[in-house]
């Protein structure tokens, strides 16, 4: 038998990767999107990260990448994470800012980092939910008319946001600072450019939005999903998710996964109305300020 050995992946590691990842897909979505989309050269750029896995008889078994965002994002066993963890911050240079992934690793690593409770901008347990897209249901307002959705165009890019801000505020539990409206701003502007975000409109006037922040061939993940307070408990937000899966359906797209908090049961039933099944628990950390490990 082959050692157990980790080390940092390079170009032409990506199809052990994915065979990794595959079977792993619901709770591995950033780590292959962020792959696939920029490959296993960390150079900064956004989506680029450095991956560190663990082999045993030469097959990976666990992967941690510490992406351009500062964030980890995990998929191993417990018995692997410290050592990953630590050898992707040491490769990487990076501070650490998040970590991601399914719920039992990302609370192990916060033990092991010693995270200090104070320094937790966002942490809660969410529920992982997934959809086979050939399942979706199409809700009653939109078989009948009452609204309608497209992707966003440049006319909306201020409205979207100003919700986006908005999302941040509340969901993140950012701090609103000039930084944050211009990060607000460039993710909307990127999010126009790749056609991931999508607004509901009822009698033309816009009422909600839903992006994918995550998107491969096979799998979109939903995010970023927002209805104005004012126009909420009108079923919008179900509507303006479900506009963007039956746009990827159409597409060839065969899987949709999102999270969402386990406090947030009116978003669990609008999920749950669209034919979403909760499969398990995700987190996500976010720190006040970055740790150095």
């Amino acid at each position: 038998m082959n050692p157990v050995t980790i080390r940092i992946l390079q170009p032409g590691d990506e199809a052990d990767l994915e065979t990794f990842l595959l079977p792993r897909l619901e709770s591995s979505m950033f780590l292959i999107g962020n792959m696939r989309a920029v490959g296993l050269n960390d150079n900064g750029q956004r989506y680029a990260g450095t991956y560190a896995a663990v082999f045993a008889d030469g097959q990976i078994v666990g992967i941690v990448a510490h992406y351009w965002n500062q964030n980890l994002v995990v998929q191993a066993p417990l018995n692997y994470l410290d050592g990953l963890c630590r050898a992707a911050v040491e490769a990487s240079k990076r501070s650490l800012k998040g970590i991601v992934g399914p719920v039992e690793q990302v609370r192990f690593i916060q033990e092991s980092f010693q995270i200090d409770q104070t320094n937790i901008q966002m942490g809660e347990t969410e529920k992982l939910y997934s959809l086979n897209l050939p399942d979706l249901i199409t809700p009653e307002a939109l078989v009948l008319g009452r609204v309608c959705g497209r992707r966003i165009e440049p006319r909306d890019v201020d409205l979207i946001t100003a919700w986006r801000i908005a999302y941040s505020l509340k969901t993140l539990e950012e701090q609103d600072s000039p930084d944050l409206r211009a990060s607000c701003r460039t993710a909307i502007e990127r999010s126009l450019a790749e056609q991931t975000t999508w607004v509901l409109e009822d009698q033309g006037r816009p009422v909600a939005c839903s992006s994918f922040n995550t998107a491969i061939k096979e799998v979109v993940q939903v995010g970023g999903v927002w209805t104005p307070p004012e126009l909420r408990r009108r079923g919008y937000g179900r509507c303006a998710v479900a506009v963007s899966l039956l746009d990827a359906r159409a597409e060839g797209v065969k899987k949709a996964i999102l999270f969402t908090p386990h406090s947030n049961t009116p978003a669990q039933k609008a999920y749950e109305a669209l034919g979403f099944q909760s499969i398990g628990d995700y987190c996500i950390v976010l720190l006040k300020s970055p740790l150095q490990v």
